[in-house]
């Protein structure tokens, strides 16, 4: 926490400064008094493990219209919860194999949620985990195998 000595910003407000784990270099700035950027904490190794338990059991969702299913998309990512990026992983990956089967590709938004998802879920569970986010698609793979055995 500090403050910011920058010209057109008040020198008495204090700021976190923010290094996302992910982006070399990167840096984000937030104003402490901010209520609405949502801060919270890191989950736990625990807590990682336990969701992992919980991905065979979370609903995909399933809304036909185009549109709505979007803006559904984009309300599950804002709230930044891991099970409902879970969510979203699975609905695709199902979408992306019914596709397959009528010999179509994944629709470019479908694609990008797809990717936006796993890299916010991905990137939130190797931290406690420790493991490489690159590592994360392969390793939850493995751990639901095992339970399903």
């Amino acid at each position: 926490i500090t403050s910011m000595d920058m010209d057109g910003m008040p020198r008495d407000t204090m700021y976190y400064i923010l290094h996302p784990m992910h982006q070399n270099g990167g840096r984000i700035f937030v104003s402490v008094e901010n209520r609405k950027t949502v801060m919270r904490k890191v989950l736990t190794g625990e807590e990682a493990k336990a969701l992992i338990r919980e991905i065979p059991d979370i609903e995909e969702l399933w809304i036909a219209n185009d549109k709505v299913r979007e803006e559904k998309y984009k309300e599950c990512i804002r709230t930044c919860d891991c099970r409902e990026l879970v969510r979203i992983i699975k609905t695709l990956y199902m979408r992306r194999q019914m596709r397959i089967m009528q010999g179509k590709k994944i629709t470019a938004t479908d694609e990008r949620y797809l990717k936006l998802a796993e890299d916010n879920l991905y990137s939130e569970l190797s931290i406690p985990l420790e493991i490489p986010k690159e590592d994360m698609e392969k390793y939850l793979t493995n751990e639901i195998e095992k339970m399903k055995a």
